[in-house]
């Protein structure tokens, strides 16, 4: 279910969790005071390892043999 982000009038911003299929709140659900929806950059989690592009890459030879090659 996603969370969306909504500012109320009296109470300021709050998150809510509701259906896609849902339509948007109306009134705060603490005060009944007028919302609106409020677009945002959605929260993305990273789990598990190698999502760091330095990570997942292993390194080779080739930059050593680059080298030794440089020093004759």
């Amino acid at each position: 279910m996603p969370t969306y982000l909504y500012e109320c009038e009296n109470c300021g911003r709050f998150e809510e969790f509701q259906n896609i299929t849902d339509d948007a709140l109306e009134k705060c659900p603490k005060c009944d005071g007028k919302v609106k929806r409020i677009i945002g950059a959605p929260g993305i989690v990273f789990k598990g390892s190698n999502f760091y592009v330095n990570q997942a890459k292993k390194k080779s030879n080739s930059s050593k043999n680059n080298k030794s090659e440089k020093v004759s």
